[in-house]
């Protein structure tokens, strides 16, 4: 047997060693972290990332820069690297192409390099992008203030960092960044699918920063709020285009977006057998939708039974403002019991459903959030005023799970 080919039979014994042992330490980490709580789950999910995580995302960096100087992935057929760490390492192209850009800068800057089990995967990241963007030679002429920052900065916190360095070496080149990012953004509502509309898109900081300043106001959790973080973000953007109408007037009594429902009168009666109602733009809604809008919203057409159209009409304008500032200066915030969300996340609803007759007048009236409006008219829980001017919700006699579809 030739030299070569003894060496290299050890050094793949070796290296099968080397996998297996690595294998067996994620394991007894892995069964370790099963049985562990307290204090020490959080020590070792520390070292997971300073002892594991971090220092194999620099083997890795290593690993990757090496391969692309052999070229050994067109071997495999790869057109390039890029290529071939989506393929083989199952990476999304956006996490393949920055670790190959990462591992080449890495090459230019030594000390981040030595400092990469330290700092962190994503601060790494950041000094390989700014050396991208402004050149490594820029880089290393801070490379050690910029890694003394790393150490104490959460990634957010040490992109501004890297961003004011880069507009200090760079102004003219920052600014070319900041225009390319502008031109890049796009927001898509796509259509209705299985009663969820999917949003997509991307903006540029200040149109990120801009839209975060909006939702903040309806951001904040309420006393025994089950929501979470993604749900109230949801409920924040949605709030803010229900009051966009309405300038700066926060009373609840403003303008509000148009939007248009189409429905039959069945579908406002609750009959059996009514379509759904129609959105102008797009997607139907349940009867009990229809109902909750029709709670505190203009009617200007209805189409159904002509007999009853008339009385209808007659019962459902929306809340004059004079009523809707009494309600307010009564309830105070939504009424269902615990909730104390303010008069302008509120709608007035009716207590007796003006589509079965019950007036818009003030004592058949109740402030209720969104959420709640909606537990009542769709989830199919009452709301009831007691004799002491307290406000009592019963439950739906049936509850229905949240995945269950009618037949």
């Amino acid at each position: 047997m030739a030299v070569a080919e003894v060496t290299r039979s050890s050094r793949d014994r070796h290296f099968e060693a080397v996998v297996e042992k690595l294998r067996v330490a994620v394991q007894a980490m892995s069964d370790w972290i099963r049985s562990a709580d307290g204090e020490m789950l959080g020590e070792a999910l520390i070292q997971i990332r300073e002892a594991g995580i971090d220092p194999l995302e620099a083997t890795f960096a290593t690993g990757v820069r090496r391969f692309d100087k052999s070229g050994e992935y067109k071997a495999d057929g790869a057109l390039s690297l890029t290529a071939w760490l989506r393929w083989k390492c199952k990476l999304s192209g956006g996490a393949a192409m920055e670790r190959v850009e990462l591992a080449r800068q890495l090459e230019k800057l030594p000390q981040t390099g030595a400092a990469f089990a330290n700092v962190g995967y994503q601060h790494v990241a950041v000094l390989a992008r700014a050396a991208e963007h402004v050149g490594a030679a820029a880089v290393r002429k801070e490379e050690g203030r910029l890694l003394q920052a790393a150490q104490t900065m959460d990634p957010g916190q040490f992109t501004t960092v890297a961003k004011n360095f880069e507009h200090r070496v760079d102004a003219v080149g920052a600014l070319a960044e900041a225009n390319h990012a502008y031109q890049r953004r796009y927001f898509h509502i796509a259509e209705p699918v299985d009663g969820l509309v999917r949003l997509d898109g991307v903006l540029d900081v200040e149109g990120g920063a801009t839209l975060r300043t909006a939702l903040q106001p309806f951001m904040k959790p309420v006393k025994d709020d089950a929501r979470n973080y993604g749900q109230r973000s949801a409920d924040a953007l949605v709030e803010l285009g229900r009051q966009g109408g309405s300038g700066n007037k926060r009373d609840g009594a403003g303008p509000r977006p148009q939007l248009i429902i189409r429905a039959s009168l069945d579908t406002l009666a609750g009959i059996q057998g009514a379509p759904a109602g129609e959105f102008e733009g797009g997607g139907t809604v349940p009867a009990e939708t229809v109902q909750r809008y029709a709670c505190d919203s203009a009617i200007s057409r209805i189409t159904g039974q002509g007999e009853l159209e008339h009385e209808l009409n007659h019962a459902s304008r929306t809340l004059p403002a004079p009523t809707r500032r009494a309600l307010e200066a009564r309830d105070r915030h939504c009424v269902f019991p615990g909730c104390t969300r303010p008069v302008v996340w509120c709608d007035g609803h009716h207590l007796v459903w003006w589509t079965r007759g019950g007036p818009t007048a003030l004592p058949n009236l109740a402030l209720l959030c969104r959420p709640h409006h909606r537990m009542v008219h769709e989830e199919g829980w009452v709301l009831e005023r007691t004799k002491d001017g307290n406000w009592k919700a019963k439950p739906p006699l049936h509850r229905v799970p949240a995945t269950a579809r009618s037949a």
